[in-house]
C-alpha cells in the first residue's frame, strides 16, 4: 500500500510544493487546513487527497489525524511576529500526537547558526545570534529529544531561502509580481554578494527521496533523528538572479534595495518588519549550507534548469494574479 502522510502547512510555501510532489508519487495525502476553499483551488480534486478543515493547534484533532500515518510533514509557519508561543507550542502538540512508527519531516533553516563564516554542515555547532534563531534551535532540540526518546522518528531537512510557485511571503512575492509588471524589484541591504536559495519543487523532490529511503529502511535513514542540508543554487549575487528573471519577462531591470535605516524606521510601525530587522545579517553577509552529503546520497539528482524554474514560477504568479506573461517557447518546457 502507498505510504500515508499528514501535511501541515500544505497551502504555504514549502508545504505546497511537498503536497504536489507527494500526490504525484501516489502517497495517500491528508492535509489539515484552515481554508478548504483555498486548498481546493490549489490542489483540485485528487483521488488520494483528503482535505480536513481545522487548526494544527487543536491537539485532539491533530492526534486523530496523525494516528497511524507513516509521515507527518511539519510545514506549519506563522508570521515572524507570531512565532513565539506558536511555533514551539504546535511542535510539541505534534510530538504528542504521533506514535513511535511515525516519521516527522521538518523543513529546517539556517537561523540557529547565526553568522557562520564557513559553510554549515549537518554536524556544525549551532550559534544563534537572534531570538528567532534561538527559537528554531529549541524546536530542533524538541524534535531530536522526542526521536531519541522513541516517541517518533524525525527527518530534519535544512534549507536556505526558497522561492517558487505559491511562495507568497513578502520577501518573495513582490520579486515575481514586480518582474511581471516592470516595477522595481525589492531587496534588503545588499544585492551584490553571493546568496543561496532553493526552488521549492527541487526541495520537495529531495524531501520525497528521503521519505522513500526512510520507508525502505535505507541505512542512511536508520537513526531515529537525521539531519540533511539542501542548499539549491548559490548565485553570485541577487542582482544576477534578477537580471535573468527580467530577461525572461523582457522588462528592464530596476531594483529598490532598502537600507537598514528604512527597515528600522518602518519596524516601529510594522510588526513583521520589526522582526526582520534582527535577521538583517543574512542580507549583509553570505551564509551557506554545505549540502555535499545529500548530493552524495543522491548523485543522480539535478536541479530544475534555472530558466525553466523561473519561467514556471512567473507563470504561476501570472496565472494566480491575472498578470500578462507569455513565456518563450524554449523556456516553457514542463519538468
Amino acid at each position: 500500500m502507498n505510504p500515508s502522510v499528514l501535511i501541515l502547512g500544505s497551502t504555504g510555501s514549502i508545504g505546497y510544493a511537498v503536497t504536489k510532489h507527494l500526490l504525484r508519487q501516489q502517497y495517500r495525502v491528508t492535509i489539515l487546513v484552515r481554508n478548504s476553499a483555498k486548498a481546493k483551488a490549489l490542489f483540485g480534486q485528487a483521488a488520494n487527497l483528503t482535505i480536513v478543515d481545522g487548526d494544527a493547534q487543536d491537539a485532539d484533532l491533530l492526534k486523530t489525524l496523525a494516528h497511524n500515518n507513516d509521515f507527518v510533514f511539519h510545514g506549519v509557519n506563522y508570521p515572524y511576529h507570531q512565532w513565539f508561543g506558536n511555533m514551539d507550542v504546535v511542535t510539541q502538540k505534534l510530538i504528542d500526537a504521533v506514535g513511535p512508527e511515525t516519521t516527522i519531516v521538518f523543513p529546517g533553516n539556517i537561523y540557529s547558526f547565526g553568522l557562520m563564516k564557513t559553510p554549515i554542515r549537518e554536524d556544525s555547532q549551532p550559534a544563534p545570534c537572534s531570538r528567532k534563531g534561538a527559537l528554531r534551535l529549541a524546536i530542533e532540540q524538541q524534535l531530536e529529544q522526542a526521536a531519541q526518546a522513541g516517541t517518533c522518528r524525525v527527518i530534519n531537512v535544512r534549507l536556505p531561502d526558497f522561492w517558487g510557485p505559491n511562495v507568497m511571503n513578502d520577501g518573495v512575492r513582490p520579486i515575481f509580481e514586480n518582474a511581471l509588471t516592470g516595477k522595481a524589484i525589492p531587496w534588503l541591504y545588499n544585492a551584490d554578494i553571493p546568496h543561496q536559495t532553493v526552488y521549492t519543487p527541487d526541495a520537495a523532490a529531495i524531501i520525497g527521496r528521503l521519505m522513500t529511503y526512510a520507508m525502505e529502511r535505507h541505512p542512511a535513514l536508520s537513526a531515529p533523528y537525521t539531519v540533511w542540508n539542501y542548499g539549491g543554487h548559490t548565485f553570485e549575487s541577487m542582482r544576477s538572479l534578477f537580471t535573468q528573471l527580467t530577461g525572461i519577462t523582457r522588462k528592464p531591470l530596476t531594483m529598490k534595495v532598502y537600507s537598514k535605516l528604512f527597515v528600522s524606521i518602518m519596524g516601529l510601525f510594522i510588526p513583521v518588519l520589526r522582526e526582520v530587522k534582527e535577521m538583517g545579517y543574512l542580507y549583509e553577509n553570505t551564509v551557506l549550507l554545505d549540502d555535499s552529503r545529500i548530493r552524495s546520497l543522491f548523485p543522480d539528482f539535478t536541479e530544475t534548469p534555472l530558466t525553466e524554474a523561473l519561467t514556471q514560477t512567473l507563470s504561476w504568479f501570472a496565472s494566480h494574479k491575472e498578470l500578462p506573461f507569455t513565456p518563450e517557447p524554449q523556456a516553457a518546457t514542463v519538468r
